[in-house]
């Protein structure tokens, strides 16, 4: 028996892991994957049985897991965000959600001929979006204007609210009478008030706890875990369900107060919602039966469908009349429903409550909603990103640069790349730089690029790529680190240190990816650029490709080079990329006699 559970667990660990490192690697998305390995090591093979496992701790647990990981999400959110995309949110999570409420019941009565008290409750389940699904999406399609905001806004608030309202409709139809009718009247107002008191007073004392340093650095993420237990549980032992409302709010209101840097703890709970994610959804899936999946027919098909054609279209055009997003975001917003942990974890949950009251058919709530949940990140999964590419709203791997710095030569880079179609945007906090990046035509911002709000004021639409090139070799290295779960590690770069103790210190997971050569640091560029050095584009041949390039000028660093295919690629110290015929090499050349008086000062400069 303890073998078995120790095959168990680890089989949890083993599979949830590896589908989400599979789904990176193939790049489709994970929790499909989570979901197929759960099924597969489940109800298919057997190999794991999370009732025996867990017992009565499994909803328990799950729920836990659900709670740390919306608190995660309340701390994305942005008030400053909320102000542009507010009203737009409001009205999905009300207006909207009760749009796809109302044809989720009616879809559920009529085609899969559910009863009514089990309709609605279906319905209701069905609400909620998913952010742990939504999330990774955005990041990887990164659309432009603010779609990408809404849904990521949508897609945390409506968690709650879902779960709220999947506890008022079964509170409703499970039981009955005038004076019950009046306590789920009420049920509803003390769910918010709890909830929002709960969260907000964590909050607070979490704040507290951290500006009075009564914490030490090595306990912070532990007690931060702690507090979120607390709350969740806190607040459900005062109102139930109204858990989820409370460390969403807790998240919100660490992530816009201003007394102390959580920075730490978000990177904590990123890690963390990886792990949870992982374990809660092999854990859901393999807990279907076998019998559960005889239930999936002809009519669940024609129900997903209902839902993706009519019930999301419907719910977002009606929600957004009036806004000022084209008819290009909407239609990419109405194309952005996928559900996730929240109905999967809702769904098991009412399941077992259902049969514990003897509500009839119970056992159908868990396999429509699992097949609902895996066809819409199937479904959403793969083609979201073909439909923002063909609305205008993305590009496919998108090949422009951001750089940090702006002093005249990177200015110079910048324009090159500019004028060969590349996007590029230039941030700097020294104002001189800027204006003389845009007096260049050059895109340029003037802001810290470590602000919270910089990605939500800088345009980033087709931009893919990260080059930290200031003269502060630690900001250069925070901000390749800072940037690298965005563009991703491999396209994060940064100037060589001015020194070798410095180049010994930097690990390689906490810095970028050096540029151009071991010697191209910032003093030996600057010194370049003092020289007349020029950035030069050619179009390489067979008769004359690189070494034909050198022998004209002398001295050449390469610094990009753009395929046939149009991909820009960087040129670092691993030396891996090799010019070819019919490529265009864009480099920074010095002709004899500079080139010797150059390269002897470079050598007496570098250490």
């Amino acid at each position: 028996m303890v073998e078995h559970a120790l095959v168990s667990l680890s089989a949890v660990v083993i599979l949830g892991i590896a589908a989400q490192w599979l789904g990176w690697r193939v790049r489709i998305p994970s929790i499909l994957l989570l979901l197929v390995f759960g099924i597969v090591a489940g109800p298919i093979l057997g190999w794991i049985h999370p009732g025996e496992l867990l017992g009565s701790l499994l909803y328990p647990v799950v729920s836990l897991a659900v709670a740390v990981i919306l608190f995660e999400g309340g701390l994305s959110l942005s008030v400053k965000e909320f102000r542009a995309i507010g009203g737009v949110v409001a009205w999905l999570v009300t207006l909207g959600a009760g749009i796809t409420w109302v044809i989720g019941t009616l879809a559920a009565h009529w085609i899969l001929g559910l009863d009514w008290p089990l309709a609605i409750l279906l319905g209701a389940v069905l609400v909620v979006t998913g952010p742990t699904v939504i999330g990774p999406m955005l990041r990887f399609i990164r659309p432009t204007g603010q779609s990408g905001a809404i849904l990521k806004w949508e897609g945390i608030v409506i968690d709650p609210i879902g779960a709220m309202l999947a506890v008022l409709v079964f509170q409703v139809t499970a039981y009955s009478g005038a004076e019950h009718g009046m306590i789920v009247a009420t049920s509803v107002l003390k769910t918010i008030a709890f909830g929002t008191l709960v969260g907000l007073l964590g909050a607070l004392t979490l704040g507290l706890c951290l500006k009075r340093d009564l914490i030490p650095d090595s306990l912070q993420n532990p007690v931060a875990v702690m507090f979120v237990v607390a709350v969740f549980t806190g607040a459900n032992l005062l109102q139930s369900e109204s858990g989820l409302l409370a460390v969403t709010i807790m998240g919100f209101a660490m992530a816009n107060q201003k007394a102390v840097p959580i920075n730490h703890i978000v990177e904590f709970k990123e890690n963390l919602r990886v792990l949870l994610i992982a374990g809660v959804f092999i854990l859901l899936a393999a807990h279907l039966k076998p019998s559960d999946l005889d239930q999936i027919g002809i009519a669940s098909f024609m129900f997903f469908l209902v839902l993706v054609f009519i019930a999301r279209p419907a719910a977002v055009f009606a929600s957004t009349l009036g806004s000022k997003l084209s008819f290009r975001e909407k239609l990419f917003i109405s194309w952005m429903a996928p559900r996730g942990i929240v109905a999967a974890a809702v769904a098991s949950v009412f399941a077992l409550r259902m049969d514990e009251v003897g509500l009839a058919n119970a056992d159908v709530l868990v396999p429509q909603t699992f097949f609902v949940i895996i066809g819409t990140v199937a479904l959403y999964g793969l083609t979201a990103p073909l439909v923002a590419r063909r609305l205008g709203l993305a590009k496919a791997e998108p090949q422009g640069v951001l750089f940090l710095g702006g002093r005249f030569w990177v200015r110079e880079m910048a324009k090159v790349l500019l004028d060969e179609g590349y996007p590029v945007m230039l941030v700097d906090n020294s104002q001189h730089n800027v204006s003389a990046a845009r007096m260049a035509g050059i895109p340029a911002f003037y802001a810290s690029i470590f602000s919270d709000t910089v990605l939500d004021r800088v345009e980033i639409s087709g931009i893919g790529k990260l080059m930290a090139m200031t003269s502060n070799d630690d900001v250069n290295s925070l901000a390749a680190l800072h940037f690298a779960p965005l563009f991703g590690r491999a396209q994060a770069y940064q100037l060589m240190p001015e020194d070798e103790k410095q180049l010994a210190a930097h690990s390689r997971h906490l810095r970028g990816r050096f540029l151009f050569g071991k010697d191209m640091t910032h003093a030996a560029l600057t010194r370049w650029f003092t020289d007349e050095a020029v950035v030069k584009k050619t179009r390489l041949s067979e008769e004359f490709g690189f070494e034909e390039l050198k022998a004209q000028y002398g001295q050449v660093q390469p610094l990009f080079l753009i395929t046939e295919e149009g991909a820009l690629q960087v040129f670092t110290v691993e030396g891996t990329i090799k010019p070819q015929a019919g490529q265009t090499l864009i480099s920074l050349v010095l002709a004899q006699p500079e080139a010797e008086e150059l390269a002897a000062a470079t050598a007496q400069a570098t250490p």
